[in-house]
């Protein structure tokens, strides 16, 4: 892979102000990763650079796409070096001022930050999340087929909110009726992968284990018990997955060490 990106990390802040004072700015400092996609940012531009305004200082540059509503959603891609383009969206403007993709090229490389939708079952919710989910799967299948057939990479990194197989989810018996891990989801997930197109770089590199898991419940003692979803996926076009290295969770070593509900999960690439 030509160009700088190496080292990728996603990670869904849960609120990028809220998050700045819990760790994420000292978490910043101390990556060695040349690209972070983050999702769940929930601020207005103004309020995301001020909220990470020590990163940018040292050096971080940034591109975002916030929500239209307050408070919700909003991803952002944290580089190194700046980006050669930017895209906000994919091409869907029912969902073009949601705050739920963002996609800019490094070289060769294009990376994508998504924020799918939560959902719930047998509710509107979820039926915006299936709507969204059917718009994006012919969005990749189509960029996907551009970027391989322009001999470049491309990543799509985020939070999926859906856990494809009994091996994403600890307590998946509780959860088959759930929003994430409905069967339609789960077969969602599959299909795209089925294509050939797009590979689960941290599923590969892990094998058949339960896990590494990347998102646990606040409430009660979930993440004591590792008691996680893996809902935040790295799916990566066939010739950059066989680049990689390491993919990793980078887990905290104790609740009180928590700055989000999720963990950083991180992809190495040679």
């Amino acid at each position: 892979m030509t160009g700088v990106p190496r080292i990728i990390t996603t990670v869904n802040v849960n609120g990028v102000r809220a998050a700045a004072t819990k760790g994420l700015l000292e978490w910043l400092a101390a990556s060695a990763a040349d690209i972070v996609c983050l999702q769940e940012v929930r601020a207005t531009e103004k309020q995301f650079h001020t909220a990470i305004a020590p990163a940018l200082a040292a050096g971080w540059q940034v591109v975002g796409a916030e929500s239209s509503a307050k408070g919700r959603a909003g991803v952002a891609i944290l580089s190194r070096v700046p980006a050669d383009a930017v895209r906000v969206g994919f091409g869907d403007e029912s969902f073009a001022d949601t705050g739920r993709y963002l996609e800019a090229d490094f070289g060769d490389l294009t990376v994508g930050s998504l924020y799918l939708p939560t959902g719930e079952a047998e509710t509107p919710k979820q039926d915006e999340k299936e709507r969204f989910m059917k718009s994006l799967a012919a969005y990749l299948g189509e960029r996907a087929a551009e970027v391989v057939g322009a001999d470049r990479h491309m990543l799509v990194c985020g939070d999926w909110n859906i856990a494809h197989t009994e091996r994403d989810i600890k307590n998946w018996k509780g959860n088959i009726r759930k929003s994430g891990f409905l069967p339609h989801e789960r077969e969602w997930v599959g299909d795209l992968l089925a294509t050939g197109q797009w590979r689960d770089v941290v599923r590969e590199h892990h094998g058949d284990v339960a896990g590494p898991y990347s998102w646990w419940s606040y409430r009660g003692k979930a993440f004591d018990t590792d008691a996680g979803w893996r809902i935040d996926y790295h799916l990566v076009t066939p010739t950059l997955a066989d680049l990689v290295t390491t993919a990793r969770v980078e887990r905290a070593a104790t609740y009180a060490e928590r700055w989000s509900d999720h963990a950083p999960v991180t992809v190495e690439f040679r």
